[in-house]
């Protein structure tokens, strides 16, 4: 079994000592951390998503890989070169005004840094203006959106409100999510897409900030 093969079998059954192990190994073995991150891990991930969507794997088991692959990058961090370092793209996240749910979001989250995005999270019951300010303070190229309350569904609308009234909406890709949205009501408000899990949206970001 190669190094990344090793690697790719290890994230993917979520065990984190045995994947610390291997990611030693392979950096012993002279490959450059910046090959292990995207070749082994972040690939695996990118994987991890598809099955994830597919229903071949579920939330405690992707928990359990993207709490592997956070392990194995603390261990690469320090032998990455700022220019090997670069981020997909910068997203910030949160659940909405209204909105204390937070279990979604954390698995979108964790997912999206696993793809290599640099992520803001602004936690739960957060104003439209703050997603503002944290657009421009970090100069993010999206913004994720969770609702799980069909009440706080306008809250969506008013927070894209928000960044047309600030200028900004041309400027950042705004994605939408939670249980009791869907792409109809995506289209309606005018969102840049919606993922229906922490696998589409992984991918959803990806293409949106590619496109």
């Amino acid at each position: 079994m190669s190094n990344h093969d090793a690697i790719m079998a290890s994230l993917m059954s979520g065990d984190t000592d045995q994947l610390i192990d291997r990611v030693n190994s392979a950096l012993d073995a002279g490959i450059p951390a910046v090959e292990i991150l995207n070749e082994g891990l972040i690939s695996t991930m990118d994987l991890v998503g598809e099955k994830m969507e597919s229903g071949e794997m579920f939330i405690p088991e992707v928990i359990m890989c993207a709490q592997a692959m956070t392990s194995a990058v603390e261990i690469l961090k320090p032998l990455l070169g700022e220019g090997d370092n670069r981020t997909v793209g910068t997203l910030v996240i949160g659940t909405v005004k209204g909105d204390l749910h937070d279990i979604g979001k954390n698995l979108v989250r964790m997912m999206l840094e696993s793809s290599g995005f640099g992520v803001v999270d602004l936690g739960v019951d957060v104003e439209p203006q703050a997603f503002v300010e944290a657009v421009r303070k970090h100069d993010a190229d999206i913004v994720a959106l969770s609702a799980l309350l069909t009440t706080t569904m306008p809250m969506l609308k008013k927070t894209m409100d928000a960044f047309e009234e600030a200028g900004l909406r041309n400027s950042v890709k705004i994605l939408i999510g939670g249980a009791p949205v869907n792409q109809g009501f995506a289209d309606e408000i005018g969102a840049d897409g919606y993922a229906p899990d922490a696998g589409s949206a992984s991918k959803l970001a990806k293409a949106v900030v590619t496109a």
